[in-house]
């Protein structure tokens, strides 16, 4: 069986804040295999930057076993780092000069040879469809644009192993579309992604297998497929509870796995057509009904009320 590309075992992290100790990462174990998108999941605290952190070195564990191309990230930071490239939630990118410059400046941290330097940058700008723009100022581009440039400059080094920190925050769903074909583009390529990220359908439509963490602790792995079979099987009626009072109740004592929040009364079963007896019993109209998705199984086991697609 092929050695994969991040191994860990048990792995923990604590934190010292004042008098307090803090485990931000509780015996996390998994592995990524070389050529997949590998998802990181949890709410906010839930100790995913840490975990990732620890990858290359950033924050040292506290205990466990932790391998990146087989190497100890405690002792061989630097080495891994050479083999990664890292798209960060914050861009980061210097102001004052254009495109072209701020690439091909960080081109030469990564190593890049300098005769290779403009034509890998050129390239790379191009397949992020910002060609046009290489001799613009930063300051002159679009929020989505500067994303579509981190991205660049995370694969300037050409790397084995692209991490990528929710890359499509606070982007339209153009963009955001963009973005995730050329991640398809860089896993046809070879390229292992280790991807965070809070859009769900994001994470249904690009990993291959995915890891939940609450608390700092493992609570699911699998593929998209796979999770929602074991956890949330079956289809989901959302009901307005203003045109529907009572309803709720009437869903729990039918035995429908049921919640309500301020956006509506969810209504979840196995089977489609118990839905639809459902609605027609009670003569209420479901603003929506679909499969149940991953954000249901990550709202279930993070202990939260199920909720509308992202």
């Amino acid at each position: 069986m092929p050695t994969p590309l991040i191994y860990t075992a048990n792995v923990c992290k604590t934190f010292t804040l004042g008098k307090r100790q803090v485990e931000a990462v509780r015996g996390v174990s998994l592995s990524v295999n070389r050529g997949e998108c590998f998802g990181l999941l949890g709410p906010n605290g839930a100790g995913k930057s840490t975990l990732i952190n620890m990858l290359y070195g950033s924050t040292i564990r506290t205990s466990g076993e932790l391998k990146v191309f087989g190497l100890d990230p405690s002792h061989e930071s630097r080495t891994i780092k050479r083999r990664l490239g890292v798209v960060t939630q914050d861009n980061a990118l210097d102001e004052s000069l254009s495109v072209r410059e701020n690439m091909e400046l960080y081109a030469t941290f990564v190593g890049v040879p300098a005769p290779q330097r403009r034509e890998r940058v050129k390239s790379l700008l191009e397949f992020m469809s910002l060609g046009h723009k290489e001799n613009d100022n930063i300051r002159f581009l679009s929020g989505g644009m500067k994303r579509r440039l981190v991205f660049v400059r995370a694969l300037l080094g050409n790397p084995e192993l692209v991490i990528l920190d929710e890359p499509t925050t606070g982007l339209d769903p153009a963009v955001r579309h963009l973005l995730w074909g050329k991640v398809n583009e860089l896993k046809s390529e070879g390229k292992t992604i280790l991807l965070t990220t809070h859009y769900m359908h994001e994470a249904e439509v690009l990993c291959d297998r995915l890891l939940i963490m609450n608390q700092g602790s493992v609570i699911a792995e699998g593929s998209p497929t796979l999770l929602r079979d074991q956890h949330t099987p079956g289809f989901v009626a959302v009901f307005d509870p203003r045109a529907n009072p009572g309803l709720k109740d009437q869903a729990d004592k039918q035995s429908f796995v049921v919640s309500q929040d301020s956006s509506g009364i969810y209504v979840r079963a196995p089977e489609l057509n118990a839905l639809l007896r459902f609605q027609d019993q009670h003569r209420a109209t479901a603003l929506q009904m679909r499969p149940a998705n991953l954000e249901d199984v990550f709202l279930k086991l993070t202990g939260q009320e199920l909720a509308a697609d992202a």
